[in-house]
């Protein structure tokens, strides 16, 4: 299976919608942990690389595109 790249700001889509019913997402902070901001509420939520990487569908870029 292909590593998907990511980076700091990069929209990135979900493989489950969010409560309010969208499934894309910024980075907003990485680390050992990933912030995510949802583009839809504006609500942030952290889940550790491993859990990200195992959730991500795919990387649409950088959020100013």
């Amino acid at each position: 299976m292909e590593k998907k790249l990511y980076k700091l700001n990069d929209r990135v889509v979900m493989k489950k919608p969010h409560a309010c019913q969208t499934n894309e997402w910024i980075i907003t902070r990485m680390g050992v942990d990933i912030k995510l901001k949802c583009v839809h509420c504006g609500r942030e939520i952290m889940m550790d690389r491993l859990e990200f990487e195992r959730k991500l569908k795919k990387v649409l870029g950088e959020k100013d595109e």
